[in-house]
């Protein structure tokens, strides 16, 4: 946010100086909200909120944001009217405010002087390009996952950000619940013995290539398909692509590995302390039949292995994640509930609650908001999760080749494999590259 005095707060300095009987000019009378008294968060205190492509699970998000004193709702972009008009309505419910700003176009959102943070909570399609976007405007952002589409947007994202110097905090939100945090600190304390492998909670990889029929195109006003396709290849409007159901189409789409695997490949980087690099090979598994299976196994240069699987699991919840040990494993998922393979793991472990608080963002999107206001970097910063999706776009390109290929993930290059480094990238239409 902005603020001239980046080490001291606005609100702490007018304080320290009422305290030392400085006189301040007119008006002799400070409003206490202006001081940040009786409750009050002052206004040089508050975090000016934009969001892009807000809808289902961006609303959830949003929620949590507006539950904050000091965040102030400023302004909304979406290529829908309607959802423009929900959120000008939303404005207007919590601060009378009229002329709450609304814009089809993103760019004219990052262009405000009195925004400095960004919910994006768009398709996938978009995640990379608009996070860029608002980190060349100098905007702080909390992009929902995935946030990139392929190897080359998740490295062209890492850069951006620490070039900028912007606080990123990608929707990974596990990293901030307390049984994925204790699970991952078992393995970190030594508790399981020396680590071997770790598992990914992964959905089926395969996403089609079909398009759905032709519908008569909206007024741009109305829906602006154009701008909802964005940087992907064009194809004929259908409402049903707009209103959700674009997953699993490949033009929009990363695959079931990425789906859920930027949560939990992410939680096995974390937990693996492998968040600086990828697994050197991926070797996707095969049905005895000989056709394809959903499993990918790949390996971490010291020999640690990385299981991405949607089956097998003991019943933790979705976006569950397993680490075992020469000594023992633990396993937990979205339940809070925890799996461990001895009684004196039993003894480490805590209670928590079987609630939504076992998915909710909450805890992360506070710690971004403290980010914004320190400029510290939040533990789901672009780095690391950049990091741990281009595994899962290694472990897709594997599973859709039906090959094993070998990776080095400092070169971000596929060994000997010309036909994989060309799938580590795609086209994206005119007017809206990287």
């Amino acid at each position: 946010m902005s603020s001239s005095l980046p080490n001291v707060s606005r609100r702490r300095f007018i304080k320290s100086m009422a305290a030392l009987g400085a006189v301040v000019a007119a008006p002799a009378a400070i409003p206490a909200k202006a001081l940040g008294l009786d409750g009050q968060v002052a206004p040089s205190e508050r975090i000016n909120l934009g969001t892009v492509g807000v809808h289902s699970r961006g609303w959830v998000d949003l929620g949590i944001f507006l539950e904050r004193k000091d965040i102030q709702y400023v302004a909304n972009c979406d290529i829908r009217k309607d959802q423009r008009e929900r959120n000008q309505n939303l404005a207007r419910q919590m601060y009378g405010d009229i002329k709450f700003p609304v814009y089809n176009d993103m760019n004219d959102l990052f262009l405000r002087d009195d925004v400095d943070a960004v919910l994006i909570a768009t398709g996938d399609r978009w995640h990379t390009l608009a996070s860029i976007t608002a980190s060349r405007y100098g905007k702080d952002v909390y992009c929902e996952k995935p946030l990139s589409l392929t190897i080359a947007e998740s490295i062209a994202l890492a850069v951006a950000v620490e070039r900028s110097g912007i606080v990123y905090q990608a929707g990974t939100q596990r990293r901030n619940i307390g049984n994925f945090q204790l699970a991952a600190e078992l393995v970190r304390k030594g508790k399981l013995g020396k680590l071997l492998e770790v598992h990914a909670n992964t959905l089926w990889p395969a996403t089609n290539h079909n398009w759905l029929p032709a519908q008569p195109l909206p007024a741009p006003s109305e829906i602006d398909w154009d701008k909802w396709l964005g940087p992907c290849p064009w194809r004929p409007y259908n409402f049903q692509y707009v209103d959700g159901n674009w997953r699993n189409f490949y033009d929009f789409h990363g695959g079931g590995i990425l789906e859920w695997g930027s949560h939990t490949v992410d939680l096995c980087q974390w937990a693996a302390q492998k968040d600086d690099t990828a697994p050197v090979k991926y070797e996707p598994q095969f049905l005895p039949d000989g056709s394809k299976g959903g499993e990918v196994y790949a390996w971490y240069a010291d020999g640690v292995k990385l299981v991405m699987r949607s089956t097998g699991w003991h019943g933790m919840g979705s976006c569950s994640s397993q680490y075992v040990g020469e000594e023992g494993w633990v396993e937990t998922g979205d339940s809070g509930r925890m799996a461990v393979s001895s009684d004196a793991l039993r003894k480490e472990l805590k209670y928590f609650p079987s609630s939504g608080a076992n998915w909710s963002p909450k805890n992360h999107i506070d710690e971004f908001c403290e980010c914004v206001k320190s400029r510290r970097t939040p533990s789901a910063n672009a780095k690391v999760a950049a990091q741990s999706h281009i595994v899962c776009h290694c472990a897709y390109i594997a599973w859709q080749l039906g090959r094993t290929l070998n990776y080095d993930p400092v070169k971000n290059e596929f060994i000997n494999d010309e036909e994989a480094n060309r799938m580590r990238s795609r086209a994206m239409r005119e007017g809206y590259t990287l």
